[in-house]
């Protein structure tokens, strides 16, 4: 399954580290990845892509939410036709 990730917060050390460390514990693969930072507030955009059949959104989500509270951020996945729908309507 392919999705679309988006992180934001104020801008620190440690962010695209927390994020990518635990995609990979969850062995969820990066396919692009866009990142900048304006005023001191971090946005990033991923595209990864996951064996749903193994661990699902909500479980995805789930554990996102962890890195959320230690890295105080903002942490949304959901799947990329979902993602590709709403934003062509």
């Amino acid at each position: 399954m392919f999705a679309i990730m988006t992180v934001t917060g104020v801008d620190h050390t440690g962010i695209i580290a927390a994020v990518t460390t635990a995609l990979a514990e969850q062995d969820i693969n990066i396919l692009d990845v866009s990142q900048t930072i304006m005023d001191n507030y971090f946005t990033m955009i991923l595209r990864v892509e996951f064996d749903e059949s193994v661990r699902g959104i909500a479980a995805i989500q789930e554990r996102m939410t962890e890195v959320e509270q230690a890295e105080n951020l903002v942490i949304r996945i959901q799947s990329e036709s979902l993602f590709t729908a709403v934003n062509e309507i």
